[in-house]
């Protein structure tokens, strides 16, 4: 639901007279009927694509049509406080652009806001697409608590991942306001230092490699919107069979966030035998909350730097591996899978690299030591698999709410063969059913040759093997159809 919170700019009367108000919103697009800002359009309507130039940069309050009969103008009335500092930048820097809007009684609705190449404008920044990379940016953030300050601020970032010093300065200057305090002030110094030349060219190289990672993120709030419960339970039904109890609780965490728009304090810790499907469950999951993910496998780390990255002072300083997480994911709100928790205590000499989750996992924030900043993880789900939860530490286990993941009874994993994989692996080999018949005698062999393994993993394979071998019959035997029986199935696997 938008937030509309309508302020006075400024009542200075020894300047220019400001004309507009801003409002507070948290629509993710435009439109005529939510639009970006309104133009005065008393004197005359404008059309629905007019190019000009913002002016008074100072106080941001008119647009320069450049109409047939001249150059008219028009006072900004409403802003978007999300824009207002990228406005500002645009007029400062003469930028030409096109401006697409509808003529209502209350204004012109400006709804999108388009780089024109000719008319002798300004490159609009050292990245090609900057402005449109901009207000994607500005729309996916929330509206800053307060009115821009008139100072140089600087950092940036995502699918186009600005690198360059200009382009990080440009987003500054526009959306340094909807990051983070802490976050703003960083990229501040980090750009003092990434520009300064009392600095070693390595320290420079490392600030600028720092923001440019941090760029990379879109810095969201812990809101999180409602999610559709049946929706949850169709993607459950469909990633996994039987697993009730499982299913509950996932659903519960849904209509908790629900209710309160954020996360729960604790993650998930899905505990059982190897093969029940734990990481298919985190999967389904990220997918519920239409976040993204990211793995982290605790069998590979030995050592707590892994984790945390080296320090700046290093020529080979790098982030750690949790903040090239945040970096891959493109935003602060995700869903963490830690794989094999269990092997968590495995820390080689240099301490416990457990110890590095517990900050993490308690939602207080994380500093890496390359990037020196603490990144807000108020937006992470953490969700752990484990083999043995007793090797996990109390002080670990107390973080997460435990799943017990029972194995599969023989019936269970009849269905699951039958129901499940042989049919997607007949579809990924473009089989059809009627092609690989597999009896009722044949479906038991299969569950006898595996009764002792945990998990489906084996049954898995075994479809493949069965799949696979239909399909070398029908093509190089040119049988129309194979049916397996119990003894073909004992001497294929």
């Amino acid at each position: 639901m938008p937030v509309f919170d309508f302020s006075h700019a400024t009542d200075d009367k020894n300047s220019s007279e400001c004309t507009y108000t801003t409002f507070k919103s948290n629509e993710s697009a435009a439109s005529p009927e939510k639009p970006i800002l309104l133009l005065d359009n008393k004197r005359r309507e404008w059309k629905h694509h007019s190019c000009g130039i913002f002016t008074n940069p100072v106080k941001r309050t008119a647009f320069e049509f450049n109409e047939e009969d001249g150059t008219v103008s028009a006072d900004i009335l409403k802003i978007d406080a999300r824009f207002v500092s990228l406005l500002k930048w645009l007029g400062e820097n003469r930028i030409n652009v096109r401006l697409s809007g509808k003529n209502r009684q209350d204004g012109y609705a400006v709804y999108k806001i388009r780089e024109i190449a000719f008319g002798g404008g300004t490159k609009l920044s050292a990245e090609d697409g900057f402005l449109q990379f901009m207000i994607e940016r500005l729309f996916a953030s929330s509206a800053p608590s307060e009115e821009p300050e008139d100072e140089d601020q600087e950092i940036a970032g995502d699918d186009m991942k600005l690198t360059s010093l200009q382009s990080i300065t440009d987003f500054m200057t526009c959306a340094g306001r909807t990051l983070p305090d802490n976050i703003r002030l960083w990229a501040r110094r980090n750009l003092a230092v990434a520009r300064s030349h009392e600095v070693t060219p390595e320290e420079r190289r490392h600030a600028q490699r720092a923001l440019s990672i941090m760029m990379n993120i879109q810095w969201k709030n812990n809101y999180f919107e409602s999610i559709d419960p049946e929706e949850a339970r169709r993607i459950l039904d469909e990633e996994l069979y039987g697993m009730e109890r499982v299913k509950q609780r996932i659903i519960e965490t849904v209509i908790q966030i629900n209710r309160t728009h954020t996360l729960p304090a604790y993650g998930l810790l899905l505990a059982g035998p190897a093969g029940t499907g734990k990481s298919q469950i985190a999967y389904a999951v990220a997918r519920i909350l239409k976040l993204p993910w990211t793995t982290l496998d605790m069998s590979s780390i030995n050592d707590p730097e892994q984790l945390t990255g080296s320090s700046r002072i290093y020529s080979n300083a790098k982030p750690g591996i949790i903040m090239e997480a945040f970096s891959m994911a493109g935003e602060s709100n995700l869903v963490f899978i830690i794989n094999e928790l269990d092997k968590a205590a495995a820390g080689k000499g240099n301490g416990n690299p457990a110890d590095v989750l517990l900050t993490l996992l308690d939602n207080l924030g994380f500093t890496d030591n390359y990037i020196e900043c603490m990144i807000p993880t108020v937006g992470v789900y953490p969700i752990a698999t484990a083999n043995d939860k007793n090797q996990i530490s109390a002080p670990l286990m107390s973080r997460f709410a435990v799943i017990d993941i029972p194995d599969y009874t023989p019936e269970e994993k009849k269905i699951i063969f039958s129901k499940f994989a042989l049919p997607k692996v007949l579809g990924r080999m473009g089989l059809q059913e009627r092609e690989c018949v597999v009896t009722d005698s044949a479906l038991d062999a299969v569950i006898e040759k595996y009764q002792d393994t945990t998990g489906i993993r084996d049954l898995e394979q075994a479809a493949e093997h069965i799949a696979a071998n239909a399909l070398y019959q029908i093509e190089v035997d040119h049988v129309s159809q194979v049916v397996f029986d119990a003894d073909m199935v004992r001497r294929l696997l």
